[in-house]
């Protein structure tokens, strides 16, 4: 729960709001030339790594390590760009360093552990100015496990997450692996079950975890993995399971004021209200009467989750513009915009002077 939810008895009345929608058209990129006259143009992999006594081999799509190794990669090319786990980056881990040199990039990952398994990938830029962009045709990639018997699953700085179900895109329960050939089933939590995988409407891959392709409200519920290697089994985190049913695109908003019809000195407060997908982001924005002359108003943004409906989750957003001394130039239309990737709705509402 992010903020707290602001509680607006007054109804709203007849005519109050204006609305209007405004569909974003998404920016389609645009394809190559050369990509789309031959199709058989391949990439040319760039990544490899070095290996014992000054020697390099190209790197296979997938490696397995044993934690405690430590890996250097290297990519051809005098602009080269790295991706890899991002928790990396997100703790500033002095285990790894990259380095540019002349002819090609360095990736040193020194003591490796079970948390840096995932993907390590590279790629040429091609720079104009200051515009840079990918060059598709000189990548290397490779999935790095770094097997741990004590830690089957990919650490996580977590105990428990969400992963949301929406009926039009295929979900991913997380739990994913440091030992490819590890024994991975799925379990229920209540009721106490396996769930079957049938490799097509639930599929398992070790780099992923398990993909529901077709999520539906039966999903729902709190999950958890179980892996076994010639060991002990071992259970990964929990994960609830949230079914989402809200229709995609722009934001569906209101707008409210604590009243219409003000004294002076009067406090002001206005508030915007968009329901909808749990895990999509919503930035609101304001025009107000005084807005050029900077006169002087509070901004709060906050969401929560909640519930709708038998097993269905949504996300309440709210931006709440505040006056707390309310003059004569306050008077007029408040308006609010609120903006997702979809597109972007405005609602506005008139405030009056008595």
């Amino acid at each position: 729960v992010i903020g707290q939810p602001v509680k607006n008895k007054r109804p709203k009345e007849h005519g109050e709001n204006k609305v209007f929608n405004k569909k974003l058209k998404p920016k389609t990129p645009k394809m190559k030339e050369r990509e789309s006259a031959d199709s058989s143009l391949k990439s040319q992999s760039i990544l490899t790594q070095m290996m014992d006594k000054g020697r390099f081999q190209k790197v296979a799509a997938t490696l397995s390590l044993s934690a405690g190794q430590s890996i250097e990669l290297r990519c051809k090319g005098s602009n080269v760009t790295w991706n890899y786990p991002s928790y990396l980056d997100t703790f500033k881990d002095s285990r790894l360093s990259i380095r540019q040199l002349d002819r090609y990039g360095q990736l040193i990952l020194a003591n490796s552990t079970a948390a840096d398994t995932g993907e390590y990938s590279c790629w040429l830029q091609l720079c104009n100015g200051n515009k840079c962009r990918k060059d598709e045709t000189k990548t290397g990639s490779t999935y790095i496990f770094f097997t741990d018997k004590e830690e089957l699953f990919v650490p996580t700085p977590n105990y428990f997450e969400i992963v949301y179900l929406n009926p039009d895109k295929p979900a991913v329960i997380p739990c994913r692996v440091t030992t490819p050939s590890a024994k991975v089933t799925l379990h229920r939590e209540f009721p106490a079950e396996e769930i079957e995988i049938d490799g097509t409407d639930i599929i398992y891959d070790a780099k992923k975890g398990f993909v529901y392709q077709h999520p539906t409200s039966d999903h729902k519920g709190i999950v958890y993995c179980k892996a076994e290697s010639q060991g002990a089994p071992q259970i990964s985190i929990k994960y609830h399971l949230l079914y989402v049913e809200v229709p995609q695109g722009p934001p569906s908003a209101t707008i409210a004021v604590s009243s219409n019809r003000v004294e002076l000195s009067d406090s002001v407060r206005v508030i915007c209200t968009v329901l909808g997908e749990p895990d999509v982001d919503v930035n609101f924005r304001w025009q107000y009467p005084g807005q050029e002359s900077e006169q002087p108003v509070i901004i709060q943004n906050f969401w929560r989750l909640i519930k709708r409906g038998i097993g269905h989750t949504a996300r309440i957003s709210k931006s709440v513009l505040l006056v707390e001394d309310f003059e004569a130039k306050d008077a007029g239309n408040y308006i609010c915009v609120a903006q997702n990737l979809q597109g972007e709705t405005t609602v506005a509402t008139e405030v009056e002077l008595n």
